[in-house]
């Protein structure tokens, strides 16, 4: 059974930083498709940022220039920098592994990030 963590959320203040970082186990990135998506308090979860297994980056409009996602080959990881953090990026955070060829898709618990003003 594959698991994915997040971790790296928190409390930061409007204009502030997180990391986010998600892992797997057992590691299965080298193939996968890996994404963030957020769910703020009654919204739908919606797609922030992903990197295929080439490295190729998308991004949600609203945080082009402000989030990067990218694989940390060290850490075996996939991570999501935030900055200039505002209160509309506040939500849980969730790490999402797709293989399309294989119709396979697994997701972490999500990790809480709050941004006050």
């Amino acid at each position: 059974q594959v698991q994915l963590v997040e971790s790296g959320g928190g409390s930061v203040q409007a204009g502030g930083s997180l990391r986010l970082s998600c892992k797997s186990s057992p590691f299965i990135f080298s193939v996968y498709e890996i994404n963030y998506y957020r769910q703020s308090p009654g919204g739908q979860r919606e797609f922030v940022a992903g990197v295929t297994n080439r490295g190729v980056e998308t991004y949600e409009d609203s945080v082009k220039g402000r989030f990067r996602i990218w694989r940390d080959g060290d850490q075996r990881s996939v991570d999501l920098q935030m900055n200039s953090l505002e209160g509309e990026d506040s939500g849980v955070y969730y790490c999402n592994a797709v293989y399309r060829r294989r119709n396979s898709t697994y997701w972490g618990k999500g990790t809480v990030v709050t941004v006050s003003s």
